[in-house]
């Protein structure tokens, strides 16, 4: 995957550079930002402000995930900045494609009311300025995170999510993230 944009942002990496310090990222994340891997994030069409504060957090350490932390070491916020932008471009990933239990999507349709996730993550999922896009993320990646959230060992730039998820049944975490997970 090549992109080209030292024309497109002051300060940015050179295309051939852009793609060797990418090569990682899609081997983890898959290609397109799509990720074939449990647990890992699918990235596409993920808001450049939120990527941009997430990977400023592992290049600092505030977010501790060593594979993480050493893919960002060492780059500018410039560097930052790209990646981020370069991110926002991908394509959504689609929504998980099983077969879908009818009373449950409605049931974690009610829940996404009910705790009113759709205020910051907008009402279809996508997500808005700083908050991240959750439509169509992989489902284990939305119960790992919610659960790491609520247990407070999730660092994020504030304690809302923390808060917002401290009553939630680990049942209501499973039907949000079965929901959120098959939405386009």
């Amino acid at each position: 995957m090549t992109f080209a944009c030292a024309w497109v942002i002051p300060g940015c990496l050179p295309a051939q550079a852009v793609d060797e310090r990418t090569a990682q990222c899609w081997s983890c994340h898959g290609d397109n930002g799509e990720s074939p891997n449990p647990e890992t994030p699918s990235l596409g069409a993920q808001k450049s402000a939120y990527v941009l504060i997430q990977l400023y957090l592992f290049r600092e350490k505030m977010r501790r995930f060593e594979l993480m932390n050493n893919a960002v070491k060492g780059f500018s916020d410039d560097d930052l900045r790209t990646f981020a932008d370069m991110i926002s471009r991908l394509p959504p990933p689609p929504p998980t494609a099983d077969t879908v239990d009818p009373a449950r999507m409605e049931r974690g349709r009610a829940l996404v009311r009910q705790y009113r996730c759709n205020v910051c993550h907008s009402p279809d999922m996508a997500g808005r300025d700083a908050v991240p896009r959750i439509a169509g993320q992989r489902e284990d990646f939305l119960v790992k995170t919610m659960r790491e959230y609520k247990a407070n060992i999730r660092a994020g730039y504030d304690a809302s999510m923390g808060d917002v998820l401290q009553p939630i049944p680990d049942a209501d975490i499973l039907d949000l993230a079965y929901f959120t997970a098959r939405q386009p």
